[in-house]
């Protein structure tokens, strides 16, 4: 099992940096690791809410909201049969801007915990993409 962490401040409000988490379904607008990405359900958002992304290295993946709790925490959970886990967000405000601790939970499953040091290693890349992308995104994009 893998968990990685990382935390970040972006120069951005909250409120703003959580509505492009909770955007799931547009992941693909600003996260280099997600090559399409819509949302599969209607309604508000929140536990249950469900997404798919064409995600590099593992093809389509359904996602599932879990932990739901707006402008606090939120967790994106991969509906995979090879690997478990998924990635919490937790957002604190700081004045105008926004800290975001990240903790991406990888756990492989059956004959891929084999793989289980190159999937941390992955992760960790994946990890750092994301979070350099999004704030890049929300930091050039007026507020």
């Amino acid at each position: 099992m893998a968990l990685i962490t990382r935390s970040q401040t972006i120069d951005r409000r909250l409120e703003d940096v959580f509505d492009v988490v909770a955007d799931a379904g547009n992941f693909a607008a600003w996260n280099p690791t997600i090559k399409a990405s819509r949302r599969l359900d209607n309604g508000e958002l929140g536990d249950g809410s469900r997404f798919e992304w064409q995600l590099r290295g593992f093809g389509n993946v359904v996602q599932e909201f879990e932990e739901f709790e707006r402008n606090r925490r939120l967790r994106i959970v991969p509906k995979l049969k090879t690997l478990s886990g998924g990635h919490r967000f937790t957002f604190s405000a700081l004045g105008g801007s926004t800290r975001i601790d990240h903790e991406l939970e990888m756990v492989p499953q059956g004959v891929f915990r084999l793989m289980a040091p190159m999937i941390a290693r992955t992760g960790r890349k994946n990890l750092r993409d994301t979070a350099e992308a999004l704030q890049a995104f929300l930091e050039r994009t007026p507020g």
